[in-house]
């Protein structure tokens, strides 16, 4: 019934959300400036634009975390006001963020029913409404399940059962497919079609053009926090995307040159590694890295990523075996020591902030805690960190009025380009990037690409962690599949898939992937 009543709204134009010139400012900086937007039942619409140019606050605004300074908001024909995210759930809008919210103690179905009147019903209630959902989209979960014992696909279904038992007709999803395999992926898009199907309002924000061609049916476009364009994605392709999104042509293709005189720079034998909770988060694994060469891992969130950059740079202690950087164990030295040996890394963790940075402080003050040890007297001589500042901010297009504007002011991408920036500018030898275009727009990203190239071409040994399995069959040498803390497989990327690649992130060896040939 509610589906027929979402298809006779749409015939008679009545969208499920429309927008109509929204304007949000912050101080002096306009994050939306009179922008349009509108989606419809049985409709999926993905949201594109670089970094800074929106589309977060926009979403804040439908989601009930900001309120904008002018313009309206419909809902499904009738002006809306949201003020807070309970209005945006009244209104049966429901936002699933990248970074779950999710209690990592509780069942899925404490998890779906907390905060809503469910929890006072009794629970064999509950249990047929939530299987009724399922059922009927084609979701699946064990409802007794604890989220600390499911995998990032099974706490996505998680976040989108709670949702739609809110009865949230519009749902929108931040970065949905970040951590997720190929496969995952598709099992995901399948049931965000069969959602649309059934009559469900859709807005998905992602980076990445092929996913956002493969699931939508329209494209909206924000550049520098104006609509730049709405288009149908059937009409469209990834440089067409693209250029609306920059306002130039990109060149999309990822160089990959090949390692020139390759010398084994880093090796790790048999190296275990323990998590804060006794269990092993690496088992017994062994790699070479080599110097002019790029060796991407791959892996679903949390098969010990993480904990190899920190043993690596010194942060992590171990259970057994070594790391040899140039012949010598650096397994006990400080992180202090392994950087003045010429290893540099780069992190990006959920908060940005969280490793590497100091929020109060501007670029300048963020680029002197690298050489602050180094320095001698109880003077510091600030300007060659302006200058190295100054530099980022042309070379990476880094948005902020300043060099001493305090970090926490700028966008997440912006603080990424930051952290990156100043590992690359250090002058590694071996240069240790986790997530390093997380989150970036597809130019920031590129740019990122080619500062990792001109590192390749200098003889630095990379170990980059990456998330699209595209980009690291593109931009790799080699690429080593991680699962739950096991080596499934190293393999030349350039003769293997995407797919091949997904199923050892599942579990499947590269022997039974690849076969013995």
């Amino acid at each position: 019934m509610e589906k027929e009543t979402y298809k006779k709204e749409n015939d008679g134009e009545v969208y499920a959300i429309e927008c109509k010139g929204i304007t949000k400012v912050f101080g002096s900086v306009v994050a939306n400036d009179n922008i349009d937007l509108s989606v419809k039942y049985g409709e999926i619409l993905a949201l594109l634009g670089e970094n800074g140019s929106g589309k977060t606050t926009l979403m804040n605004m439908l989601s009930g975390i900001y309120h904008p300074d002018s313009g309206s908001i419909s809902i499904s024909g009738k002006p809306a006001a949201i003020n807070s995210p309970s209005d945006a759930i009244a209104l049966g809008i429901g936002m699933i963020h990248q970074h779950f919210k999710l209690v990592e103690a509780f069942s899925a179905v404490d998890n779906i029913i907390a905060g809503t009147p469910g929890k006072l019903k009794k629970r064999s209630v509950i249990r047929s409404e939530i299987a009724a959902i399922s059922q009927k989209l084609g979701l699946d979960v064990d409802p007794d399940k604890k989220i600390y014992n499911m995998s990032v696909s099974e706490k996505q279904t998680v976040e989108i059962l709670k949702v739609l038992y809110r009865g949230a007709k519009i749902l929108i999803l931040d970065e949905p497919t970040a951590v997720l395999t190929p496969q995952e992926t598709e099992k995901l898009f399948d049931m965000l079609r069969r959602m649309r199907d059934d009559g469900c309002a859709i807005i998905i924000i992602t980076h990445k053009l092929n996913e956002v061609l493969a699931i939508s049916d329209r494209v909206t476009v924000l550049r520098k926090g104006q609509s730049a364009a709405t288009v149908l994605t059937a009409e469209s392709d990834e440089k067409k995307l693209t250029e609306l999104m920059v306002g130039k042509k990109v060149d999309l293709s990822i160089e990959r040159p090949e390692p020139v005189s390759p010398e084994p720079l880093l090796n790790v034998y048999h190296l275990s590694v323990d998590k804060p909770d006794g269990s092993l988060a690496l088992d017994d694994i062994t790699f070479d890295i080599y110097s002019g060469e790029i060796l991407g891992v791959a892996g679903v969130a949390g098969s010990g990523q993480k904990e190899l950059c920190e043993t690596i740079a010194g942060l992590n202690g171990i259970r057994s075996g070594a790391v040899l950087y140039k012949k010598e164990n650096i397994i006990g030295k400080s992180a202090r020591e392994i950087i003045d040996l010429g290893i540099s890394m780069s992190f990006v963790p959920e908060d940005r902030l969280g490793m590497g940075l100091v929020a109060s402080m501007g670029m300048t003050g963020n680029m002197m805690l690298k050489s602050y040890g180094k320095s001698k007297g109880p003077f510091v001589d600030k300007a060659p960190a302006k200058e190295l500042s100054e530099k980022l901010i042309k070379k990476l297009d880094i948005k902020t009025p300043s060099a001493e504007t305090p970090v926490r002011m700028l966008s997440g991408g912006n603080v990424q380009k930051v952290l990156l920036g100043r590992e690359i500018e250090s002058a590694p030898n071996l240069l240790i990037t986790a997530y390093p275009v997380r989150g970036l727009d597809i130019n920031s990203a590129y740019t990122v690409y080619d500062l990792l190239n001109e590192q390749k071409k200098k003889g630095v040994a990379v170990l980059f962690i990456g998330e699209d399995l595209d980009v690291l069959l593109e931009l790799a040498d080699k690429i080593m599949v991680l699962c739950h803390g096991k080596i499934t497989g190293i393999v030349d990327a350039r003769k293997v898939t995407k797919e091949q690649i997904g199923l050892m992130m599942t579990g499947s060896s590269a022997e039974e992937v690849l076969g013995n040939g």
